[in-house]
């Protein structure tokens, strides 16, 4: 089993989990199985097309997966999956009054 990182954005859909512990053989056999124990990060990870959401950022251990074989990318049992969605912030600019 390899181990998924979980922000703590995403900790509600898991129980407050920070790491699970996840079979799979690729990097998208470990999402898809994440998705299967935890439904709800269902809308959070996954487009409508069942591809990562272009604003998430997964790493395999400390590589991103789009400089590997993205969901192709083989897995070993010590590799750690980190999930990081994108956040957005900031504030507006005020006019000037």
């Amino acid at each position: 089993m390899s181990g998924v990182r979980i922000p703590p954005v995403l900790r509600t859909a898991t129980g407050g989990q920070k790491q699970i512990e996840v079979d799979g053989s690729t990097v998208g056999e470990l999402i898809d199985g994440l998705v299967a124990a935890y439904p709800a990060l269902a809308g959070q990870l996954l487009a409508s097309s069942g591809d990562l959401n272009p604003f998430v950022n997964v790493f395999l251990n400390e590589t991103d997966i789009r400089h590997l074989d993205e969901r192709a990318t083989a897995v070993q049992p010590s590799d750690t999956l980190i999930i990081l969605p994108a956040m957005a912030g900031g504030s507006r600019p005020q006019a000037d009054g």
